[in-house]
């Protein structure tokens, strides 16, 4: 395995290519504090690339969600070449984003292969080309991924980490991290054609060009179904004419030819390809008697080509409804909606449009097997674990939604820790997101619904969960990136501590939307910075900064943005190496002593103490300790 840059604050990142994609990607990068060299053949290119990034700056600044001197210094962090060699040398990343010809991609591999460093991760931002293929035109394929960014790249937050064959995986975990960095949500994806998201999005607007073809239904009535189902902005007709057409087409074609005639263009998308025109759907009547056969049409291919993706290891149920949610800004994503109308009626539908094709669009066997078992709803998971160390991550892993803690999180958080007590590798827990942003709150949505006795029980749901995060055993950490508003904090408070990044926002902001907290938060923050603060942060709902919570002693530290998660995994690592019975023990002094009498608290204290004397690692630690050696705790 090849050794891989961190592509850590400051860091070059050389992008290919200054059209359309490659002036996003270069403005998002140089967004995030990277020093950014953009590369094209000529010096035109390079100047209508830098045109697309100030006029793209200019709009954000006009709508004030950047101030003057923020774009000066984006700006500033751009350099433009028409030396692809000079553009690549010394880069931590570089991004490929030239033609979407397999060829010309290749030549300049090359042509850059020589000049890389020592370590750099080279990726390709293709959408329909072979990331394994493509591979073998580099000189170190272990440190050759994708980056499939979404239109407009400096805006949209979905980014697909696509991995190759060759690709490794400490690269892939560089290429999340940096995605990260960008402030995007990323999804890992297998190297198939279409990835994951062009997989069921690009099918979707061929079948609505089917539909029409064979009389189905008219264009206005395919479109308005299209809004409708999946919670769009825009109907697929509407979103070819803005996207292009000629898109379609191609995405389409290449599709056809790695999964068959059951992907093929239809012959109405071809010929209005050919015509150069857009769709001409407003000059169509609306017929509300053809919408039913439409939705199930146009379900039964989403859910039949959602479910072949988890089944083929190309994305996870998760991926696959991030990618819809965030990448395509619908309301809906495919396996949400499955649950929605049950997964007996989502195989009926599948089936159904699945016997067009026969053996050409074969029927996820999971899907079968679980309508099978009268299930109701695909599982997915909005909490999960990763191990890093003798530290277990805890993530709250809904980031479409700013890690919005519904009735399934909450379930989770406490599977989850339960689950987490039982590894005999813990040895510390940190509680954060899966992006950087903790959690805006509990959802709104869901709570929006509740009747006064709902509202008792959802309320009761999340203190569970902050009980499960309160009497972990193991020491936990909540670390706070970005917001950690109403029910996230109530359960970031449930924490032995909170370690905050620079900028995050921390409130309990409830009563602006008629409720206070009723997860335990504002009992805790009394008992943490008293009656007075508390009341004031729980009646204003106004959050406060990280450094003002620091001040007030609910945040015990605050770090740096760009490091904050390694900082606080070093911290972590810190607390795992003492002797885990002495620090088990001593979080239980600490919290049953604080609403004991002071008597009954210094004694329960004493005996404790008393009783580490009877451990392994109490004799390990003073041995070590006099032999001036690192100690071996074991936790016994």
């Amino acid at each position: 395995m090849d050794a891989v840059s961190r592509i850590g604050p400051g860091a070059t990142v050389a992008v290919l290519g200054a059209g359309t994609m490659g002036s996003g990607i270069a403005q998002a990068c140089a967004t995030a504090g990277f020093s950014v060299r953009v590369r094209d053949v000529d010096e035109a290119a390079n100047a209508k690339g830098r045109e697309r990034i100030v006029a793209m700056l200019a709009g954000a600044v006009e709508r004030r969600k950047m101030a003057p001197a923020d774009r000066d210094a984006v700006l500033g962090r751009i350099a433009f070449t028409t030396d692809a060699t000079a553009a690549v040398r010394d880069a931590a990343l570089v991004i490929e984003a030239v033609f979407e010809e397999a060829a010309v991609k290749e030549a300049l591999f090359r042509e850059i292969g020589p000049t890389l460093a020592d370590g750099a991760i080279v990726a390709t931002n293709t959408s329909s080309l072979s990331v394994s293929a493509l591979a073998h035109g580099v000189p170190s394929p272990g440190r050759f991924g994708g980056l499939h960014f979404f239109y407009p790249a400096p805006i949209n937050k979905l980014l697909e980490v696509v991995a190759g064959e060759a690709t490794d995986r400490a690269t892939v975990d560089e290429l999340w991290r940096f995605a990260l960095a960008l402030r995007k949500i990323p999804i890992e994806v297998a190297d198939r054609a279409g990835f994951c998201v062009n997989r069921f999005f690009v099918p979707y607007l061929n079948e609505a060009t089917r539909l029409a073809d064979e009389g189905v239904a008219s264009l206005a009535t395919i479109e308005e179904v299209g809004r409708e189902v999946f919670g769009a902005t825009l109907g697929p007709f509407e979103l070819m004419n803005v996207t292009g057409i000629p898109i379609a087409f191609h995405a389409e074609t290449s599709l056809a030819a790695a999964f068959g005639p059951a992907y093929a263009p239809s012959p109405l998308l071809e010929r209005q390809f050919r015509s150069g025109a857009p769709w001409p759907w407003k000059g169509t009547p609306v017929d509300p008697d053809k919408k039913a056969v439409v939705r199930e049409r146009l379900l039964g291919l989403t859910f039949g080509i959602a479910t072949r993706l988890v089944e083929e290891g190309v994305a996870s149920a998760e991926a696959v409804d991030r990618g819809a949610l965030v990448g395509l800004r619908r309301r809906y994503g495919p396996f949400s909606q499955l649950s929605a109308v049950g997964l007996g009626e989502g195989l009926r539908l599948t089936r159904a449009y699945a016997a067009r094709w026969g053996s050409g669009f074969p029927v996820s066997q999971e899907l079968v097997d679980r309508a099978g078992r009268s299930e109701r709803r695909w599982p997915l998971s909005f909490v999960r674990r990763e191990r890093r160390g003798p530290v277990a991550w805890v993530l709250l892993d809904r980031p479409e939604v700013l890690n919005a803690l519904n009735s399934d999180v909450f379930d989770q958080l406490v599977t989850t820790f339960r689950a987490v007590e039982a590894e005999p590798w813990v040895r510390a827990v940190v509680l954060a997101g899966s992006t950087p942003v903790f959690a805006a709150g509990a959802d709104i949505a869901e709570m929006a619904a509740k009747s006064p006795v709902e509202g008792i029980e959802f309320g009761f749901v999340g203190q569970r969960a902050a009980e499960a995060i309160e009497r972990c055993p193991l020491p936990v950490i909540a670390l706070v990136e970005g917001y950690a508003l109403g029910g996230g904090l109530e359960i970031a408070l449930a924490a032995d501590f909170i370690v905050a990044a620079e900028g995050a926002q921390l409130g309990l902001p409830e009563v602006t939307v008629g409720i206070h907290p009723g997860m335990g938060g504002a009992t805790r923050l009394t008992r943490l910075i008293g009656r007075g603060r508390a009341k004031e942060l729980v009646y204003t709902g106004i959050p406060i900064s990280a450094e003002e919570a620091c001040r007030l002693g609910f945040v015990v530290r605050v770090v740096p943005r760009a490091t904050a998660r390694d900082d606080v995994q070093a911290l972590a690592e810190t607390i795992a190496s003492r002797a885990p019975l002495g620090v088990r023990w001593a979080k239980r002094v600490i919290d049953r002593g604080l609403d004991a009498p002071l008597e009954a608290a210094l004694h329960l204290e004493g005996e404790s103490a008393g009783r580490t004397f009877s451990t392994s690692d109490r004799t390990e630690g003073m041995r070590a300790f006099l032999e001036r050696r690192k100690p071996e705790f074991q936790g016994r």
